[in-house]
C-alpha cells in the first residue's frame, strides 16, 4: 500500500482536499513509495488564513521566548539527525552523509536565529532636537512564504523558516514534491519545541500552489529557490503584487586552477565539489578552466583516474561518493546534456552514460561524466546541467579565465586555486559573482554571513540567512518623539530641519 502525504496546517496533518496527487519514488529502485496530495488554491487560501489568525499573538511574545522555542527545536533535531538523514536520503537520493550536512547547514541558520533578541535590537539618538529622541524598531511582516527546490530539502526550508519565525512572522512552507517528508516532520518538531499551531504550515502543491502564494494578498514576502526561469517568473509575479521577493535562480560555478596551484589539492576539490551529490547542487562546480596547456594536461592526468574511480552506490551506502539522481526525467536530462556535449565536439574523456547498479537496475545512476576541451559557446558550458558532468575549459591566461567568470550569464559561486596571493586578491576583487572561494572549492558562507549570487543566479536586493534574512522579514518603524518641557511654539509650515 503506497502512503499518502498531505499537508500540515494549524499544528495538524491535513489530507488534501483537490483529489491531485504527484508520486514520490524512491531513486534508488524507481518504484513509487508514496503519493503526495498536490494543493488547490482555495486550500493554499485557508493554510494563510490559519497562518494571518496565529500570527498577531506569536508576534507579541518577547524574542527571547521565540529564541527559546528555537533553541528547544535545536534539542529536538539533534536526537533525530540520523532518522531525517535517512528520510531525506530515501526521498532524494543524496548519501546519507551528505543528508546529515544538509541537515546541519539548515541547523546552523536556526542556531543563528536564536540570536534573534540582539539582531532586532534598532537604533537609538538621544538628544537628536530640542527635547527630541529618535529610535527605530524592526517589527514582524506578517504572514510570509517560501517556495523550496528538491535538492536540499531540510538546509533550504530551514534557511527560510527559522529567521522568519524568530522575527515574529508566520510562514507557509511550500516544498518539493518530490522529497516532501523531511520538511513535514521539521514542521512537527517546531510544534513539538513550543511553536504555536498556525506559525508554520507546510503546503505540498504544484504551479497551482505556487501561483496561490504568489497572489494572495494576505502573504507579504516570498522565498523562493530553483532554477532561473522559474525563479525570474516567482520575482515578477510577486513583485507585481507588492510583495517583497528573494529569488535565487541557476548557477555555472567555474574554478580556475593557476600554474601555481597544488593540484592534487584542486583535483580533491573538484572530484568533491563537482560530482558530491551527484551534482544537484546550485553551488556545484562544473566548469574547471585550467590556465595553460602544461596546467591543463596535467590536471586532466591526475582528473581522469578520479572521476573513473568514483563509487556510485545506493543512497544508504555510507562509502559512496554519492547517490542516484532524483528522478528519471532528471537523469534523462542529465544523459541528454552528455550527448549534446559530444555533438557539439567536445571531448568526453569518462563517459558515465552506461553505468548501472547490479540488482537496482531501474535505479536513477549515472556514472560521473568529464569532458575536456569545451568551449564558451557550446551548450553544456551555456547551460546549468545539474548532474555530475564536469566540463574543462582551457585558457590561455589567467585574464582570459577571469573574463570566462565574468562573462557567464550565472553569477552564483566561484573559485581560484593558486599559492599566489596577488592574484587571489585579483580575482577576489575582480570577479562578477556572489560567492568566491579562495582554494576553497564550495564557498559557500557560515550561517552569520550572508548567501546570494549576482546576475542572473538571483533575483530581489536582500540574501538568505545573516544579517539580510532579518532585514528582509522585517520592516522598519522610526519614532521622533519629544514630551512637553515647557516650551512653547507656535505651528510650524516649513519642513523640520535641525540647524
Amino acid at each position: 500500500m503506497v502512503k499518502e502525504i498531505g499537508h500540515f496546517i494549524g499544528g495538524k496533518h491535513v489530507a488534501g482536499q483537490s483529489g491531485r496527487f504527484a508520486d514520490v519514488f524512491n531513486p534508488n529502485t524507481g518504484e513509487v513509495q508514496a503519493r503526495v496530495a498536490l494543493a488547490s488554491t482555495a486550500e493554499l487560501n485557508a493554510a494563510v488564513e490559519n497562518a494571518r489568525a496565529a500570527q498577531p499573538a506569536w508576534a507579541a511574545k518577547n524574542p527571547q521566548v521565540r529564541a527559546r522555542v528555537m533553541m528547544k527545536f535545536l534539542e529536538l533535531i539533534d536526537k533525530e539527525k540520523e532518522a531525517l538523514a535517512l528520510m531525506l536520503s530515501m526521498e532524494h537520493g543524496k548519501t546519507v552523509p551528505d543528508a546529515l550536512g544538509d541537515i546541519q547547514r539548515g541547523v546552523e541558520v536556526a542556531e543563528f536565529a536564536c540570536g534573534i533578541p540582539h539582531l532586532l535590537k534598532g537604533e537609538f539618538t538621544d538628544g537628536a532636537g530640542p527635547g527630541i529622541d529618535m529610535y527605530s524598531m524592526r517589527q514582524a511582516l506578517g504572514v510570509v512564504a517560501g517556495i523550496t527546490p528538491f535538492n536540499f530539502p531540510a538546509m533550504i526550508p530551514l534557511w527560510k523558516c527559522a529567521p522568519a519565525i524568530a522575527c515574529g512572522n508566520a510562514f507557509i512552507m511550500k516544498p518539493s514534491e518530490r522529497d516532501p517528508s523531511v520538511p513535514l516532520r521539521i514542521a512537527e518538531l517546531f510544534l513539538e519545541a513550543g511553536l504555536p499551531p498556525g506559525i508554520l504550515n507546510v503546503v505540498n502543491g504544484d504551479k497551482e500552489s505556487v501561483d496561490a502564494i504568489l497572489d494572495n494578498e494576505v502573504i507579504s514576502a516570498v522565498g523562493f529557490v530553483g532554477s532561473t526561469p522559474i525563479a525570474q517568473y516567482v520575482y515578477a509575479r510577486a513583485t507585481a503584487s507588492g510583495k517583497r521577493a528573494q529569488c535565487f535562480g541557476g548557477a555555472k560555478n567555474h574554478m580556475i586552477i593557476m600554474p601555481d596551484a597544488d593540484l592534487d589539492q584542486a583535483v580533491h576539490a573538484l572530484i568533491g565539489a563537482g560530482y558530491g551529490s551527484a551534482g544537484e547542487r546550485c553551488m556545484a562546480i562544473s566548469v574547471a578552466i585550467p590556465v595553460g596547456e602544461a596546467t591543463a594536461d596535467a590536471l586532466m592526468a591526475k582528473l581522469i583516474p578520479r572521476v573513473e574511480q568514483l563509487k556510485v552506490g545506493l543512497s544508504t551506502d555510507r562509502e559512496a561518493d554519492y547517490g542516484p539522481l532524483v528522478t528519471r526525467q532528471h537523469l534523462e536530462k542529465v544523459k541528454g546534456y552528455i550527448d549534446l556535449g559530444v555533438s557539439e565536439g567536445a571531448k568526453l574523456k569518462v563517459d558515465g552514460r552506461g553505468f548501472k547498479m547490479q540488482g537496482y537496475e531501474n535505479g536513477y545512476f549515472l556514472g560521473g561524466s568529464l569532458f575536456d576541451n569545451v568551449t564558451k559557446d557550446m551548450r553544456i558550458y551555456k547551460e546549468e546541467i545539474f548532474g555530475p558532468v564536469l566540463s574543462v575549459v582551457r585558457a590561455k591566461t589567467y585574464e582570459e579565465g577571469l573574463e570566462l567568470v565574468n562573462s557567464h550569464e550565472y553569477g552564483n559561486g566561484t573559485a581560484i586555486y593558486t599559492r599566489d596571493g596577488d592574484t587571489a586578491r585579483d580575482f577576489a576583487s575582480k570577479c562578477q559573482i556572489g560567492m568566491v572561494g579562495i582554494n576553497v572549492p564550495i564557498p559557500v558562507p557560515l550561517a552569520y554571513h550572508t548567501f546570494g549570487g549576482w546576475k542572473r543566479s538571483s533575483f530581489g536586493d536582500l540574501n538568505q540567512h545573516g544579517p539580510d534574512s532579518v532585514r528582509f522579514y522585517t520592516k522598519t518603524k522610526t519614532v521622533t518623539s519629544r514630551w512637553p518641557s515647557g516650551m512653547k511654539e507656535g505651528a510650524q509650515f516649513s519642513i523640520p530641519t535641525m540647524k
